[in-house]
């Protein structure tokens, strides 16, 4: 946790609240392999991350609710009485959707003044959404004494998402925000929401995040169209969900669906399997195993489920061509953000400048390349 951007947030709040905040981290996310299986029912493979979002949190007594988001420089004041979204794509949406949301649980709540502010990479797919959701939601949880469960948190921020932001997301994001543990990843089964840590000895190797400093929307059509189209095969094969099906089962379908859709069926199908696979060879300290379930990954979400860009894709080709990489691939919901890359400590520095330089002779623009260390999730700052 960045100790500087806790002390920012806490001296902008004490200036403009006068006040005597909670201060609570809420984390940011990596998911190691795992993706859209989480809408589906299936497995992914996250873990909390040491880059995340820090919020101040206090009760007012001024008969308004005001929020501050500090990198923004910007302030709303709102009535918990009479709560609207704002228009698509407004970070109002995430801490307005979670005050509405426990409202509808019957939860009491009063005013509350909040100042936020992070160190996740904008547009990085690292969820910096589901850690405001939960940094919010924990500390109106905290001041107000509602006695929500973590698990009730979590869902509570999954409906902001659904209900205010517009995004149809899956339980991944918050969970592994909330629940994450140091040192480890979570293996999380997305329809009973519980998970099995495994502690990941990188050995010589690390983790390396290359942002295409792409900028990208989940709020976007193309999210919510195909989670529409894995709920309408997963109806055509009367199962709950993909995560339910097998190619077999897909393959008796083929000629009723359009080619593109039976793609999109089979890699999730195909990706959940990964996920499990990739949790085996963890256990057995297999990084080689797990690199190759890496890159398959991204080959599925790149030629199959489409989700993926030029930039992703020219980022892990040169991870192809470099042997220290043991696997590559686009992390989150797609069309920008970052790629995740499994490489050895001894090669990092002389790859980063060799991608740096490819990268920006190609799209003339920057990557943004840095480390995360896994981290615990959603919590009190002491």
């Amino acid at each position: 946790m960045n100790k500087a951007l806790v002390s920012n947030i806490k001296t902008h709040f004490i200036a403009k609240f006068k006040g005597n905040p909670l201060m609570i981290f809420s984390p940011g996310r990596i998911n190691i392999i795992g993706e859209h299986t989480d809408y589906n029912d299936g497995f992914v493979f996250p873990a909390a991350v040491d880059k995340g979002i820090v919020a101040a949190i206090e009760k007012s007594d001024s008969g308004v609710s005001t929020a501050y988001a500090v990198d923004k420089e910007e302030t709303i004041a709102f009535s918990i009485n009479d709560l609207k979204p704002y228009p698509q794509g407004s970070w109002q949406n995430y801490i307005l959707g979670v005050v509405a949301e426990i409202q509808n649980r019957s939860k009491i709540i009063g005013n509350f003044n909040i100042a936020f502010g992070g160190d996740i990479p904008s547009g990085a797919g690292m969820s910096s959404s589901a850690a405001l959701e939960n940094s919010v939601v924990f500390g109106l949880n905290e001041i107000f004494n509602l006695g929500l469960s973590k698990e009730e948190m979590i869902l509570i921020s999954q409906k902001a998402e659904h209900n205010y932001v517009g995004v149809k997301c899956g339980i991944m994001d918050q969970y592994a925000s909330m629940f994450g543990i140091k040192n480890n990843a979570l293996l999380l089964d997305c329809r009973t929401i519980k998970s099995k840590p495994f502690e990941i000895n990188f050995k010589d190797h690390e983790l390396l995040l290359i942002n295409t400093n792409v900028k990208h929307s989940l709020s976007d059509s193309a999210y919510n169209d195909r989670r529409s189209v894995c709920e309408s095969i997963a109806g055509m094969l009367h199962v709950k969900a993909l995560r339910d099906a097998t190619e077999f089962d897909l393959e008796t379908i083929k000629e009723s669906i359009a080619h593109e859709n039976y793609q999109k069926a089979l890699y999730v199908i195909q990706e959940n399997d990964r996920v499990i696979k990739a949790s085996k060879a963890i256990e057995a300290g297999d990084l080689e195993t797990l690199g190759k379930l890496i890159y398959a990954s991204h080959n599925g979400l790149q030629h199959q489920y489409k989700v993926s860009s030029e930039e992703l894709d020219f980022l892990v080709e040169q991870a192809k061509l470099n042997g220290h990489v043991l696997g590559a691939r686009m992390m989150g919901g797609g069309f920008g953000g970052c790629t995740i890359n499994l490489i050895a400590k001894s090669a990092t520095e002389s790859f980063k400048k060799v991608v740096s330089e490819a990268y920006k002779n190609k799209f003339k623009k920057d990557c943004s390349i840095y480390f995360v260390e896994l981290s615990d999730g959603t919590g009190l700052i002491a």
